[in-house]
């Protein structure tokens, strides 16, 4: 029954992290079309307010929502110059501990990356631009990012803590 439960919850994570990866893919798309636009309403003498604001608030949402889908398939640069040489034991406790630090510190930017959508939708803050959309709605593509890569972070120290494979040993296999 818990291995049933573990698969399952296995399945949910890896599962937000590919929603996490295909919404990037999508800003990343959703620049495209606006620097498309923007370049065809100035051949056509058309002001549209605010298209270089959201490509670069779809630039940063396309960024961080990246990274847990590409910290799941290997895509970050690793401490692996220092991590490859320990073998056994000891390279277990080294990367225990950069997951533990890195958890952290991905912890400590979700966290403050919420509470920055939190006080800019309190204070009713807005962007400078001409658009004068609320802060609050391109900052939630940030800190949903950061939290996934919290969480992404958080769950590779749990399964390496109780005996996953570590990278090295993945892809060698």
């Amino acid at each position: 029954m818990q291995g049933v439960m573990l698969s399952g919850l296995r399945r949910a994570l890896d599962g937000l992290y590919l929603a996490g990866g295909v919404l990037a893919g999508l800003f990343l798309i959703s620049i495209a079309v606006l620097v498309l636009l923007s370049i065809v309403s100035r051949l056509l003498g058309i002001f549209v307010p605010g298209l270089s604001e959201y490509a670069g608030y779809a630039m940063a949402s396309s960024s961080f929502l990246a990274l847990a889908y590409t910290f799941g398939r290997g895509g970050h640069i690793r401490v692996n110059l220092v991590l490859t040489k320990f073998s056994g034991t000891k390279r277990r406790v080294a990367e225990l501990w950069c997951l533990a630090a890195g958890s952290f510190l991905a912890g400590y930017l979700a966290w403050f990356s919420v509470k920055m959508v939190r006080v800019s939708h309190m204070l009713g803050d807005i962007s400078e631009g001409s658009d004068a959309i609320p802060l609050w709605i391109p900052q939630i593509g940030m800190a949903a990012g950061a939290v996934l890569l919290a969480v992404a972070l958080i769950d590779r120290l749990i399964s390496v803590a109780a005996g996953a494979p570590l990278i090295a040993e993945q892809t060698s296999e």
